[in-house]
């Protein structure tokens, strides 16, 4: 089986490439656009250096080769990826912001992909019958404990400068716990995706975001490292959930795209 996926949101598809080739031997790829991945994500894949117009030619071309196109966030693309390739399946995965709120007013684009996905249960809400929840994975090869690392009663939280952010939450967290807080702002200190592990163990507490009822990404790799994660209900979650481990959510996508007949 080949699959092909395109953009790269939250570094989720190449958490699923990986996988997909590791654990069901799958010829798998990630393309997405380098100026769309500051963070370096896309360590499994190709991050290209080209305009819009280059990148969905690119991708028609590289298209022709696989077997399934996983298309994720990049919702625009799927009409005429339908359309050149009408025979070939095509899914969609949501992940945040591109979804939420907005199943009515995407339902001429989102009606026409043979899966949709989404990657957290909230987007569940207002969704159609047949749209089906994938954890998040997290690269468990990556995200790993380093014993000895952590400074004890820190905490970290991530500005994310998401509308309804609360960073005052976070203070408030922190000192409920008596916890020596770090703030980064990942926009104006971008922290590389290779290195954040190494950089999560330093802490024993990830303070999570409030104004989303579910674990971010991040917070699920701060859990694989063996952090204590602060989730929207300021309880106190720790260890990672098996569901969210890779080698499940590929099998898990896997028996997905078996019912749904598309493998």
């Amino acid at each position: 089986m080949k699959i092909l996926h395109i953009w790269n949101t939250a570094g989720v598809a190449s958490v699923l490439a990986k996988y997909q080739s590791k654990v069901l031997g799958w010829h798998t790829w990630v393309i997405t656009r380098r100026s769309y991945d500051r963070y370096g994500l896309t360590i499994y894949g190709e991050a290209l250096k080209t305009g819009t117009s280059t990148f969905v030619l690119k991708a028609l071309s590289l298209a022709r080769k696989f077997d399934v196109i996983h298309v994720h966030s990049l919702d625009k693309i799927v009409p005429l990826f339908k359309l050149i390739y009408p025979s070939k399946p095509l899914i969609l995965h949501y992940h945040g912001s591109d979804i939420r709120n907005k199943w009515e007013l995407k339902k001429k684009i989102w009606k026409k992909a043979d899966l949709i996905l989404v990657s957290t249960p909230d987007l569940l809400s207002g969704a159609p019958e047949n749209v089906v929840y994938l954890p998040n994975p997290v690269d468990t090869e990556l995200f790993r404990p380093v014993h000895g690392s952590k400074n004890p009663n820190s905490a970290l939280y991530i500005i994310k400068r998401q509308a309804g952010e609360r960073i005052d939450w976070a203070y408030e967290v922190a000192e409920k716990l008596g916890l020596e807080l770090t703030i980064i702002d990942r926009v104006a200190s971008p922290i590389p995706h290779i290195e954040l592990p190494r950089f999560l163990n330093r802490f024993e507490y990830y303070i999570d975001r409030k104004h989303i009822p579910s674990l971010s990404k991040t917070a699920l790799e701060a859990l694989a490292c063996g952090l204590k994660v602060v989730n929207w209900k300021e309880e106190i979650v720790e260890g990672l959930p098996s569901e969210h481990k890779p080698d499940k959510v590929v099998n898990k996508l896997y028996k997905i795209m078996t019912d749904k007949e598309l493998v």
